[in-house]
């Protein structure tokens, strides 16, 4: 049976409706691209704050008490990946920041790119050499962490995309070191978008960097198996928080660093570890470092586990959203990564694939792509960066140049190291920049 669209005013909408298309552009609203299932009646009143009309799927309409099943809903296709159990939901007072700072970007993603080229390598050094000391049963040294730690703040504040670009475009040796850097990245992304000082910046940085220390005791074969579990294993393995509090007990760090590492597992629903505490009892840089943390496992796993592609995710945590993380921390946080995040391939609408090099809060839907590939997924001698807002600027539907859809990580052909950038300055190679 095909779905059937239907048009109806907004304070018709009901629960368990799902919403396919709005009576305006989706960036200018806080909701995801390609449609949300109506959870609440908190969900009505944030459409009704937004739109006069929308359009719903009348063959999409779930029975009322789907809305406390797990959320499964992706782009309009059902995952087979299950995200926890509990899905009561909690309303919370809007997020309030004391004393915002706004944010400009002070240099451009080349420059930027050049300059903290050598910062992800020094991470995992530092990490490294943190790993080696808990090993040792020796009080870890954390200032190389804290210094580098202060360098990835001080880059993410002149330009968020550079880290991300280059967490997502170089390999790195160690999974645990790659996770706890990425989970950085994007926390601090996310921390500058909501206007966090460079002092909370450093303490939430350090936090995610140091949050997987207490998993270096635990057995390669746990590790191996994350998220594939038996109930004993895991009591095993959720274990590692507690374990990484202690190790960094006497270390000298901030009670609000070992408040990130504490607290980044715990859900808004009171459904996360150690402790299963809830709501506001979970302090704001660890719900920060929780969302980053749960959105770097779902798009880069661990084990053989079907990684969602970063759009996916950014659909994914939207469903969670006022159940395992607080809702409007997560509007904040996929309006500063984006709904395409740097580093995500895509394929464009008329056949050409390329890699997210950066995107703009106003126009979600519209990044800068660098393109690999012609229309016939053929690669091209020399890559080009489009920005689709400025491409798009003055044209009609059917001349517009747009993401028809986010391809897995890996997607054959799409290696953004095997090709020189020419910008709207100048040509630089990714690989001299990152070193690899």
């Amino acid at each position: 049976m095909g779905v059937r669209q239907r048009k109806i005013a907004v304070h018709d909408l009901q629960v368990g409706m799902f919403v396919s298309d709005l009576d305006r552009p989706w960036h200018q609203t806080p909701f995801p691209i390609q449609g949300f299932h109506i959870r609440s009646q908190d969900d009505i009143r944030s459409v009704i704050s937004h739109c006069k009309w929308v359009v719903i799927d009348v063959a999409e309409v779930r029975d009322k008490l789907d809305v406390v099943k797990p959320a499964g809903q992706v782009f309009g296709k059902r995952s087979n990946r299950k995200y926890g159990d509990n899905r009561e939901v909690i309303q919370l007072p809007p997020l309030q920041i004391k004393d915002p700072v706004r944010y400009e970007n002070t240099t451009t993603l080349k420059k930027e790119i050049k300059v903290s080229g050598t910062v992800l390598a020094d991470a995992e050094m530092a990490l490294n050499r943190v790993a080696a000391s808990v090993r040792r049963e020796e009080t870890p040294d954390l200032r190389d962490v804290a210094r580098v730690t202060r360098k990835m703040v001080s880059s993410v504040i002149r330009n968020p995309d550079a880290l991300l670009w280059l967490s997502r475009t170089r390999e790195h040796d160690d999974f645990v070191y790659r996770h706890a850097m990425n989970t950085a990245i994007w926390a601090l992304v996310c921390g500058r978008h909501i206007g966090l000082n460079e002092g909370l910046l450093n303490h939430l940085g350090l936090g995610c960097l140091l949050s997987q220390v207490g998993k270096t005791d635990l057995p390669v074969e746990i590790l191996e198996k994350e998220g594939k579990l038996d109930a004993e294993e895991f009591a095993r393995y959720r274990g590692y928080v507690d374990r990484g509090v202690a190790m960094l007990d006497g270390t000298g760090v901030s009670r609000a660093v070992i408040s990130v590492v504490q607290g980044h597992r715990e859900r808004h629903n009171g459904s996360g570890f150690p402790e299963g505490v809830r709501g506001d009892r979970i302090p704001l840089l660890a719900k920060i470092g929780g969302l980053a943390e749960f959105f770097e496992s779902a798009i880069t796993p661990r084990n053989s586990s079907e990684p969602l592609t970063p759009a996916k995710a950014v659909n994914l945590l939207y469903d969670m959203r006022n159940i395992e993380f607080q809702g409007d921390l997560v509007e904040k946080f996929i309006q500063a990564v984006g709904i395409y995040p740097t580093g995500s391939l895509v394929q464009l609408n008329d056949g050409q694939r390329g890699i997210v090099v950066s995107h703009s809060v106003d126009r979600r839907l519209w990044p800068q792509v660098m393109v690999m590939t012609d229309q016939y997924q053929e690669p091209l001698k020399m890559a080009k960066v489009i920005d689709l807002a400025s491409f798009n600027e003055g044209k009609g539907p059917a001349e517009t140049l747009s993401i028809a859809e986010c391809l897995p990580h890996g997607t054959e052909g799409l290696n953004p190291e095997h090709f020189d950038v020419t910008g709207t300055e100048s040509r630089w190679n990714l690989s001299r920049l990152v070193g690899s």
